[in-house]
């Protein structure tokens, strides 16, 4: 895997779990919060394993139904994006792309 992807991911899910510790911080001290379709976006983006880790770690978002829902589409979707990407690459030298 390329140095790039790896430094992407990496940030991505740095981000990511940074922004649901905001957003945690936020509902304790009753401020401004962060969109949940904000940190679902994140997470399609790639983050997921991060959102993941701050729902267990920081407690937050793992109650509400619908937000655990639209989560494991977003990581389905993800996944599902990155294997049609695999596929396509290995496709592409078939038929001569």
């Amino acid at each position: 895997m390329p140095t790039i992807t790896l430094a992407a991911a990496f940030a991505i899910n740095a981000t990511t779990f940074f922004a649901y510790w905001l957003d945690k911080h936020a509902a304790r001290k009753g401020q401004w919060r962060t969109k949940e379709d904000t940190l679902h976006l994140f997470g399609l983006a790639g983050g997921w394993p991060a959102a993941r880790l701050a729902q267990q770690v920081l407690r937050h978002k793992t109650i509400k139904p619908s937000f655990q829902t639209t989560y494991w589409v977003t990581v389905w979707v993800h996944l599902g994006a990155l294997c049609g990407y695999l596929f396509w690459e290995r496709l592409k030298p078939l038929l001569n792309l």
